[in-house]
């Protein structure tokens, strides 16, 4: 038995063997690398650069087989959003009493202030700090820039304009073509606050919030936008409102138009001109909406109500707005 055992040892060694030799020929005579021409892709179009390339056995990243594309440049993105919903410039029975559309290249001083800092996160433990810088105004958008970055105390700038003690005003209808940001923690808001709020504060001067978004991943966030009254209701705070969601996308997606018509009665709320809120303003506890306000456009990062973010937003983002008009 130990002859055999052996013996068995030595054929299963020689097996081993001839495979190992095998296995080393088959590598020493696998196929040379054979090197070809590939072409630089710029612009992602899958046409070649026939002026940029380089020898290669495996395709690189960003290079094609062929040199067809007779313009590589790359194609710079743009953050305006090419299409959405728009409103008449006209109604029956209305007038326009007030408009900006943005045409110039910078904010209209004449109208609109900046309101800076971070105020004590303007007592909703927002994260930003409001800057001049991130406003810009370019081929008839205003564009707020939200930024992750160091200023003062805070890791993000924005910012925030009112038309406080420039335009105010009482009733009408107010439409605002906007692109909203997108991500966990971004809160663009358009909205309207009393003017005697440095006689009475707030809530008896009353707010209307004609939109606010709070971002984030989660559904009912990036796609869902609310419209909401804040007022003193008998030395109580009060508030009520609604919100709508759109059936597909989110609203970074393109322009949407937001608006309230607001007369002695009641405010209603609507999204590309489809009502989605009422609010019967006639009871007594609600006389703050009889009086004039003035508009605010923000963009906040953080916040109590929307939470702060936490990496999935990506920065910068844009609150992009086409044009204010008031209509009475």
């Amino acid at each position: 038995m130990k002859n055999i055992r052996i013996n068995l040892s030595i054929i299963t060694l020689s097996l081993f063997v001839i495979t190992v030799n095998n296995s080393c020929k088959k590598q020493e005579t696998a196929t040379p690398c054979v090197k070809k021409t590939w072409y630089q892709d710029a612009d992602n179009d899958g046409l070649g650069n026939k002026a940029v390339s380089v020898q290669d056995c495996e395709q690189p990243f960003g290079y094609v087989a062929n040199s067809n594309d007779t313009d590589d440049t790359p194609k710079s993105v743009s953050i305006i959003p090419a299409k959405g919903y728009t409103t008449p410039a006209t109604y029956p029975n209305l007038k326009l009493a007030w408009a900006d559309e943005f045409d110039g290249t910078s904010l209209d001083e004449k109208f609109w202030n900046y309101e800076l800092g971070n105020n004590n996160g303007w007592g909703n433990e927002e994260l930003q700090n409001y800057k001049k810088e991130n406003t810009s105004v370019k081929d008839g958008y205003l564009i707020i820039q939200a930024k992750n970055e160091p200023a003062g105390n805070q890791s993000y700038t924005s910012s925030r304009l009112t038309t406080q003690n420039k335009y105010n005003f009482k009733y009408g209808r107010v439409d605002i073509r906007a692109a909203l940001p997108k991500g966990q923690g971004l809160w663009p808001a358009l909205w309207m606050l009393g003017k005697n709020i440095p006689q009475v504060s707030w809530p008896k001067c009353g707010e209307i919030d004609i939109m606010e978004m709070i971002g984030g991943d989660a559904s009912g966030r990036d796609n869902t936008v609310y419209g909401t009254l804040h007022w003193d209701n008998g030395g109580q705070y009060a508030q009520a409102g609604g919100n709508t969601k759109l059936a597909s996308g989110i609203f970074n997606d393109e322009f949407h138009v937001f608006s309230i018509v607001w007369d002695a009665k009641k405010i209603v709320w609507y999204l590309d001109d489809k009502q989605f809120h009422v609010i019967d303003t006639t009871p007594s506890g609600l006389s703050e909406f009889q009086e004039e306000y003035f508009l605010l456009v923000n963009l906040a990062v953080g916040g109590k109500w929307p939470g702060n973010p936490n990496g999935t937003a990506l920065f910068p983002q844009y609150f992009i707005v086409d044009y204010i008009r008031v209509f009475q």
